[in-house]
């Protein structure tokens, strides 16, 4: 029984890359459209590609670098894990990989969306939907792919020992995956969120406010832009955040699990293993549920909502009905509490998802009574946003708090001090929140296409009909991407609590590494390190919330959230002021432009973005790696432990708060283009337009970028761990 559910996983991997290569080549079979269909959609494939391009060098240099100094370190000064060098380029190249393949197939399925849509909803639906899936497949695929190729690899070169602690070292060594994935994610979320909303506030603020002309005419220079945009910021960096969460958390789980079990080998092989085998069977079951979602051609709203539901939760429940299987099946000691750990993760994925449709979606609420707001003007738009964003954190944050006490608590009875168990199980809760991303991905993936389709419609006059399609498409996948945003954060906080157990656990191998073997703990107490439990660990370093060290790292940690919302906002605010700049100086000195008898320099404005984008992605992604390196050389390991506690907890409630806010403000102005509150060109319509802008770099940039952002520190303190024993000033 054991041994055939090793299988599941490689043939998950195999299942994802061949469905996802065959939902390529049905969407490539469909028919493309006219001309002028197929120009728009090549100038918007060849700007994107542009982008990629241009990005890809920048982050090739930057890696090639950091992995000469991580050879240095690793294999000259032996500060750092000797694997780390080469998957550290791994990580990178596997997750640009993933976001290069959502780009080209995203890019290529808009025209042919557009086009099914002349004729049937149903068919419009199944292309962008499916073409999504590709993305959520690849990352799925290449994810786990990579997972078990490295443990098989690093397993196989490891001298045998007799103790639990091989697996602890091997674990911990798979972790060094993630440091490139995670700074690769962390490019694409930044740069791809500023290119993207530098071209939408150009072409909202001066096309539709000023000039008065639809939001996809090609008569906007930034148009092409904006909707380039909506690729390299909802498709390859979504695809490349996700990518990172998904090996962090299985990787998290499997460290914690060789942790938790190591004095049973056969047992804490199984504890390895586990967070593998569940994740193949949530790729399984989001292929399943992706064959799920189908909807009628007079399906509304809530009809195509359902659809998408549908296959979600269809995945969702097969996950929680496996996983326990699975886990009984290997013979965990405690394998009820663990699958209840897991269930406790996935309940909490669809809540987090659900609060955020509540404060988001224009059915409900939060969002109505900002467009209402919108009538007294830009201002109290404003203000009625915030407060919304504000409020919103609430939900989340209880039921993160709450789903961390249950995913500790049910695998150790409610012993607050076993925590290998309690640890576990939180690692896996996050592991069963991620596990069914490839659906989950599609469903977010599916937006940008959709939207695109639309822009492509408007651009072709293909008449109101299909418009009506794009736009019921479109509206769906404003909701699913809102959701995928909360989604994406609320995994992040359970992926990077794990991660946070996993430094102690890399502190350990450091310790023993460098000779240490017992830890000094005063009053005659001496403890071997490998037996050291986590409250040892704490009070070796002294980590209580009095000490020094640790209140200036929480502190510390809270400001790095901040500094980099404020970084990434102002990037946003300077590349979209020069794309502004150039929109206005394209009508100004081309009258021709606006009377549509002269097309507009495209290319400048995707240079504009794609230029602004690349300068100013740096500085945020050197403060998320500094942080930790900084702190950790000052005020030592209980310093760092303080930094990524400070950054964890007010960046993910930053985070939801953005992001909420800013999709909040988005759908009361399309609320009110749908004619409510004077409709479009009101004054109320202005004010939403205004509030959307302010809301733009809020939830496409920020947001996002900051789950990214803890996660980073985490991976980043695990990986300099030994750079702090070894240099720090405490």
């Amino acid at each position: 029984m054991t041994s055939l559910l090793y299988w599941i996983a490689p043939l998950a991997v195999l299942a994802a890359l061949a469905c996802a290569g065959t939902f390529f080549v049905l969407m490539l079979r469909a028919d493309p459209g006219n001309q002028a269909m197929q120009r728009i959609g090549r100038l918007v494939r060849e700007g994107a590609m542009s982008y990629l391009s241009q990005q890809y060098r920048v982050m090739l240099v930057s890696f090639l670098g950091l992995a000469a100094v991580f050879a240095v370190l690793a294999w000259g000064l032996g500060l750092q894990n000797d694997w780390l060098p080469i998957t550290f380029l791994a990580g990178g190249l596997f997750s640009a990989l993933a976001g290069y393949v959502g780009m080209q197939t995203a890019t290529l399925a808009s025209p042919r969306t557009a086009q099914a849509a002349r004729t049937s909803l149903a068919a419009a639906l199944t292309i962008a939907f499916r073409s999504g899936a590709v993305m959520g497949l690849v990352v799925v695929g290449l994810g786990l792919a990579n997972v078990l190729f490295w443990f098989w690899l690093i397993d196989r070169v490891t001298p045998p020992s007799a103790d639990g602690a091989r697996l602890v070292m091997i674990t911990t060594s798979l972790l060094t995956f993630s440091v490139g994935a995670s700074l690769q994610a962390l490019f694409a979320r930044v740069g791809g969120g500023i290119y993207t909303k530098a071209a939408d506030v150009g072409a909202d603020l001066v096309g539709k406010v000023e000039t008065g002309i639809p939001e996809d005419d090609l008569r906007n220079p930034a148009v092409i832009a904006d909707n380039v945009g909506d690729n390299v910021g909802d498709v390859a960096g979504m695809g490349a955040d996700l990518f990172e969460s998904y090996c962090g958390s299985i990787l998290a789980a499997a460290a914690l699990g060789a942790a938790a079990f190591h004095a049973s080998p056969d047992v804490q092989r199984a504890a390895v293993l586990a967070p593998m085998i569940i994740a193949g069977c949530g790729v399984l079951l989001s292929i399943l549920g992706i064959f799920m979602v189908r909807s009628g051609d007079e399906a509304g709203q809530a009809g195509l909502l359902s659809a998408l539901g549908r296959g979600t939760l269809l995945a969702a429940i097969g996950l929680v009905a496996t996983a326990g299987l699975v886990l009984h099946g290997l013979g965990l000691p405690g394998a009820w509490g663990l699958w209840g750990a897991l269930a406790v993760g996935v309940a909490t994925g669809m809540i987090v998802g659900r609060s955020t449709e509540y404060a988001t979606s224009a059915r409900y609420r939060p969002t109505l009574r900002i467009a209402e707001r919108a009538t007294g003007g830009p201002a109290t738009a404003i203000i009625a946003g915030v407060g919304v964003g504000m409020l919103s954190t609430a939900i989340p944050v209880l039921t993160v708090g709450t789903a961390v006490l249950l995913a500790f608590g049910l695998p150790s009875g409610f012993d607050m001090t076993a925590a290998g168990a309690g640890l576990y199980g939180i690692a896996l809760a996050a592991v069963g929140m991620l596990a069914t991303l490839g659906i989950t991905l599609a469903c977010d993936a599916y937006g940008p296409i959709a939207d695109n389709a639309g822009g492509n419609v408007e651009m072709s006059g293909l008449g109101p009909e299909a418009r009506a399609r794009t736009d019921a498409l479109d509206a769906l996948g404003n909701t699913t991407a809102a959701t995928g945003k909360g989604f994406a954060i609320g995994s992040a906080a359970l992926t990077a609590l794990a991660l946070v157990a996993s430094y102690v656990e890399v502190i350990r191998i450091e310790l023993i590494e460098r000779g240490r073997q017992w830890l000094e703990l005063g009053q005659g107490r001496d403890i071997p390190v490998a037996e050291a439990s986590l409250g040892d660990f704490m009070l070796y370093f002294d980590v209580n919330l009095l000490a020094p060290q640790v209140l200036i790292g929480v502190l510390l940690g809270a400001m790095t959230a901040f500094v980099f919302t404020g970084l990434t906002v102002q990037a946003v605010g300077k590349a979209a002021a020069a794309m502004v700049d150039e929109v206005r100086r394209q009508f100004r000195e081309t009258p021709e432009i606006l009377a549509g008898t002269t097309p507009p320099d495209y290319a400048r404005c995707v240079t504009i973005s794609t230029i602004g984008a690349q300068r100013e992605m740096i500085a945020p992604a050197v403060i998320g790696i500094l942080a930790p390196i900084l702190t950790g050389l000052v005020l030592g390991v209980a310093g760092v432990i303080g930094l990524l506690i400070g950054g964890l907890s007010s960046g993910f409630a930053l985070a939801i708060f953005l992001s909420n806010a800013g999709g909040a403000w988005d759908n009361a102005k399309k609320h009110i283009e749908a004619g409510h509150f004077g409709g479009k060109n009101s004054a109320a319509w202005r004010a939403a337009v205004i509030g959307d802008t302010v809301g733009d770099p809020f939830k496409d940039t920020a947001g996002p970028s900051l789950n990214i952002l803890i996660k980073l520190m985490s991976i980043v303190a695990i990986m300099t761990a030994g750079i702090t024993l070894a240099w720090s000033l405490f």
